[in-house]
């Protein structure tokens, strides 16, 4: 089950493909202002995508936490019948 587990996780992470995609209106947006000479919004719209991926991932990583904290203690409660 392990490697089961190991071998889904690994083909996940390894079959993917780079993609450089973006929405029509954002990359007009980038490239009127880079055309002017302002390269701070190109920046500012990594920021927002970098922040917008990580997190579904940390709300993820924090209720995995408090799922294995409660299954921790649920187990050490029932060792002790």
């Amino acid at each position: 089950m392990r490697l089961k587990s190991f071998l889904l996780v690994f083909l996940f992470f390894g079959a993917q493909t780079l993609s450089f995609a973006q929405c029509a209106m954002c990359r007009a947006s980038v490239e009127n202002n880079v055309s002017n000479g302002d390269t701070s919004i190109g920046a500012g719209l990594n920021s927002g995508i970098l922040y917008l991926f990580v997190m579904p991932y940390l709300l993820a990583a924090v209720i995995g936490y408090f799922w294995y904290k409660s299954a921790k203690k649920k187990k050490a409660k029932l060792s002790l019948r």
